[in-house]
């Protein structure tokens, strides 16, 4: 992730969904909750916009242009690319209204 890069936030205990869009304003650096391990990283986010209504997971997975998003392929990821195309979805997706 790079210093100015847009981030879908995503929850993913309770409710699990992304919620809203954040923006990086510093790169990855040494987790500082655990000094003996330079594998964890940390990078610093400022929020940029709540989502309208945010974008359940039920709702990616029945998305068929949101198929192939790494979220549904390796769950247990924390943080993964995502394509420009699946961005603005979901973003869409996020300023719809629950009807």
């Amino acid at each position: 992730m790079k210093l100015g890069d847009q981030v879908l936030f995503y929850h993913s205990v309770t409710n699990p969904g992304v919620v809203g869009l954040a923006q990086v304003v510093r790169e990855a650096y040494p987790d500082p909750t655990v000094p003996d391990d330079v594998r964890w990283v940390v990078v610093d986010l400022d929020p940029v916009m709540l989502l309208e209504t945010p974008v359940s997971l039920a709702r990616i997975k029945s998305e068929p242009l949101l198929a192939n998003l790494g979220l549904l392929k390796q769950s247990r990821l924390s943080v993964m690319p995502v394509r420009p195309d699946e961005f603005e979805l979901i973003l869409k997706l996020g300023q719809k209204r629950n009807e």
